[in-house]
C-alpha cells in the first residue's frame, strides 16, 4: 500500500522540480544511487520497470527505503498496462509513470488514489489524459516531441496543464532554464543525471553533488 497520498506526491514533485529515473539489476547499486539522490536533496525517485524480476527488485528497494529513507517517495516508471500497474501498486508504489497513454491504467490507479502520469506526444493526448484524471502529464519523448517549444505552445491554450517532460532533459543551467521557462512543472531525468560513468565508478559522493547542483539550478527557474 502506498505510504503517501496522491496529493502529497503531486506537491512533492512540484516542490522537487526534478524526478530522477533509474534502473539497475544490482540491488546494491540501486540502493547506493537512491541514497545518493536523497542525500543530494531529492525526495522523489522513479524506479523504472525494466529487466527481469524488476517488480521483485522494486519490492525489496521500497521496503528498504521505508526504513532507511522514510521521507522518500518511491514510484515506478515504464509501466504500459493496467495489470503491471496493479502489481506495483500492491508492492507499495506511490506513483505510476508510463511512456504511453493507456486508458485502462487510470481505472486501476484512480481506484487506489495513486498518481498516474501517462506519456503524451500531442495536444489531443494531453487533453484525453486529463479527461481520464491525470494531474501531471509526461511529455515523452520530451525532446523528440517538440522540446520546450512544444511545452510553451501547449501551455498557451491550456495553462492549467501540469507538464513533466522526460527524455532529452539535461541537468544544465541552459537546458533546465528552457524547460521551466516554457512552463514545465517538473522534469524527469535519467542517464543524463545518473550517468553510466558514475555508476561504473561507483562515485556515489559525486552523484550526490551532481544531484544537489541540478536541484539548485531547477529551483532558480521554477514558477511554482
Amino acid at each position: 500500500m502506498a505510504r503517501f497520498t496522491r496529493v502529497d506526491v503531486i506537491l512533492k514533485m512540484r516542490e522537487a522540480g526534478i524526478v530522477p529515473i533509474f534502473y539497475h539489476k544490482d540491488p546494491a547499486v540501486c540502493r547506493n544511487v537512491i541514497k545518493a539522490c536523497r542525500e543530494g536533496g531529492m525526495k522523489v525517485f522513479e524506479f523504472t520497470n525494466r529487466g527481469d524480476y524488476a517488480h521483485e527488485l522494486f519490492s525489496d528497494l521500497n521496503k528498504w527505503a521505508e526504513k532507511a529513507l522514510p521521507d522518500l517517495v518511491m514510484g515506478v516508471g515504464s509501466v504500459v498496462d493496467a495489470g503491471t500497474a496493479s502489481l506495483f501498486i500492491q508492492l507499495g508504489a506511490n506513483f505510476v509513470v508510463s511512456p504511453i497513454l493507456n486508458p485502462e491504467m487510470p481505472k486501476v490507479c484512480n481506484r487506489r488514489k495513486i498518481l498516474w502520469i501517462p506519456g503524451c506526444g500531442s495536444a489531443s493526448e494531453v487533453n484525453y489524459a486529463e479527461e481520464l484524471g491525470a494531474e501531471i502529464v509526461k511529455i515523452f519523448p520530451g525532446l523528440a516531441a517538440g522540446g520546450p517549444d512544444f511545452v510553451r505552445a501547449l501551455k498557451g491554450p491550456c495553462p492549467w496543464t501540469c507538464i513533466m517532460p522526460t527524455g532529452g532533459v539535461e541537468p544544465t543551467v541552459e537546458n533546465l532554464r528552457e524547460w521551466f521557462e516554457a512552463g514545465a512543472v517538473c522534469v524527469g531525468i535519467g542517464s543524463n543525471l545518473i550517468t553510466k560513468e558514475i555508476v561504473q565508478k561507483k562515485d556515489w559522493e559525486g552523484l550526490t553533488q551532481r544531484v544537489a547542483g541540478a536541484l539548485k539550478v531547477a529551483r532558480m527557474f521554477q514558477k511554482v
